[in-house]
């Protein structure tokens, strides 16, 4: 079986005026499908940028980069959309969601851009709150929700399509203790009941240790070593 992610030799880079700016340099990273890989290292060292490349969210400067299947720095970014929302689902720090729309509404908006009828896209949407414990929250706007519900809304929203690949950029780094503990709890069962492959970025140690693998990043490099965990 082929990795969920494999990476040989990865690199970004920006121009700024006369300036370029390495943001990772030859990156090598597998990613075994079924893996909770938390993804560590100081601020500037390349975790997000490398998550957006996983996503297909960015294109890479140069090397190689296969997702789910698709080598995708040989795709255009105009034609990534519609892979994206198959294959992947987006978890963020901030939640995202649209103050004006219920709980249901956000979770459904991935789904208007698959050819699914309404009735379907309602019934994805409440399975989809029901795994995250919040059917009773469906009619509810997101100033209705606490920090740890809408991000708990937010994940729905990320897997409402059946993702096989979950990214997740600090999680849970706007919430208290308790509501980051339920959420990492959540991630835990949709990588371990659900099969999802979750790659996270997170400066918390207690959130990394909740993943299967812990990868350190420094200055646009992966260190040698991982640090395998107990989840």
């Amino acid at each position: 079986m082929s990795p969920m992610v494999r990476c040989n030799a990865l690199t970004k880079h920006y121009v700024r005026g006369r300036e370029t700016v390495e943001v990772l340099n030859g990156i090598d990273l597998e990613v075994k499908a079924g893996d909770f890989v938390a993804l560590m290292g100081p601020s500037g060292s390349g975790k997000s940028t490398l998550l957006n490349l996983i996503g297909g969210l960015d294109h890479s400067t140069s090397g190689t980069i296969e997702v789910a299947g698709l080598r995708l720095d040989r795709v255009a970014r105009r034609a990534l959309g519609p892979w994206r929302s198959a294959n992947v689902g987006f978890i963020f720090q901030f939640y995202n969601l649209l103050g004006m729309l219920t709980a249901q509404q956000n979770v459904e908006l991935p789904l208007l851009l698959t050819d699914l009828g309404r009735a379907r896209r309602c019934r994805n949407a409440e399975l989809a709150l029901r795994l995250v414990g919040l059917e009773d929250r469906a009619r509810h706007k997101p100033r209705e929700l606490s920090g740890g519900q809408q991000q708990r809304v937010a994940i729905a929203r990320a897997i409402v399509a059946d993702p096989a690949l979950l990214v997740c950029d600090e999680p849970t780094g706007d919430l208290d203790r308790k509501a980051a503990d339920e959420i990492l709890t959540l991630l835990g069962t949709l990588n371990r009941d659900h099969g999802k492959t979750v790659v996270m970025v997170t400066h918390d140690p207690r959130a990394a240790s909740r993943a299967g693998r812990v990868l350190q990043m420094d200055k646009g490099r992966l260190l040698d070593a991982d640090l395998e965990t107990a989840s």
